[in-house]
C-alpha cells in the first residue's frame, strides 16, 4: 500500500521518524557533489508510476512552496517542463525531480560551450521521495536565477534557493542562510562552461 507521508521537515532525525525510514536508509555524508540527504532505497519506477505519483502530489507541492512567497517561481508548475516523466537525481538525494524553465531560459538545454542565458532566466526543479517501502513524500524545490551581469561574481552571477515542501526557507545565495547553498554552485560548476546548467538526462527528455 502507498504510504503518503507528512511534510518533508529540515533535520535528519525527524526525517527518519517522520518517514518511517532507519538511519541507516539515509546518507547524511556531504560532498560537493551529494550534500543532500540521500536517500539510499530509493524505488525504481516505470515513467507512468513516476509521472502518477507526481500528478497525486502536484497540488500540495504548489500550495506547500507557495508559502515561502518566493515570487520567481510563484507559477512555475505553468511553465515548459524538460522532462517526459520525473527522474531520479543522484545530486539531489537520489530524489525523482522534474526541470521546470521560464520564458527566459527557453534555450535551457539546449546550450553548448560558452553559451549564456539572459538575466532573468529561472530554472525550478522540484522533487519527490518514494522508497522501495512504499513511502512517499514531496521534496525540495531547488531554484536557479540568473542575475544581472556581475550582480554576484562568485556564482557565476547566478542565485540559487531552496525552498522545504512546507514553505520553509532551506536557504539563499543572496539572503539568508547563504553558507547552506555553497555546495550547490559547487556542483554546478562542473558545467561552467555551459553557464552552471545541467541538462535533462537524455531518456527522459522532452522532444519538442
Amino acid at each position: 500500500m502507498i504510504k503518503f507521508i507528512g511534510e518533508f521537515p529540515t533535520t535528519l532525525v525527524s526525517v527518519c521518524v517522520i518517514a518511517g525510514i532507519s538511519a541507516t536508509s539515509v546518507n547524511s555524508e556531504s560532498t560537493a557533489h551529494d550534500a543532500h540527504i540521500a536517500i539510499e532505497n530509493s524505488a525504481v519506477l516505470t515513467k507512468q508510476e513516476a509521472t502518477q505519483i507526481y500528478l497525486d502530489l502536484m497540488d500540495r507541492m504548489r500550495t506547500g512552496y507557495a508559502s515561502a512567497q518566493l515570487d520567481i517561481v510563484s507559477n512555475y508548475q505553468d511553465w515548459p517542463k524538460y522532462n517526459d516523466a520525473p527522474y531520479i537525481s543522484a545530486t539531489h538525494g537520489q530524489r525523482y525531480v522534474n526541470s521546470y524553465a521560464n520564458k527566459m531560459a527557453r534555450d535551457y538545454g539546449t546550450l553548448n560551450d560558452g553559451d549564456t542565458l539572459p538575466a532573468g532566466s529561472v530554472l525550478a526543479k522540484d522533487s519527490i521521495t518514494v522508497t522501495d517501502e512504499d513511502h512517499i513524500f514531496p521534496g525540495a524545490l531547488f531554484v536557479m536565477e540568473k542575475l544581472s551581469d556581475g550582480a554576484h561574481p562568485q556564482t557565476g552571477d547566478w542565485r540559487y534557493v531552496m525552498v522545504m515542501p512546507d514553505g520553509s526557507l532551506f536557504g539563499d545565495t543572496i539572503g539568508s542562510r547563504s553558507q547552506e547553498m555553497v555546495y550547490c554552485h559547487e556542483c554546478h560548476e562542473a558545467v561552467a562552461s555551459r553557464d552552471y546548467t545541467f541538462f535533462v538526462p537524455s531518456d527522459h527528455r522532452l522532444t519538442k
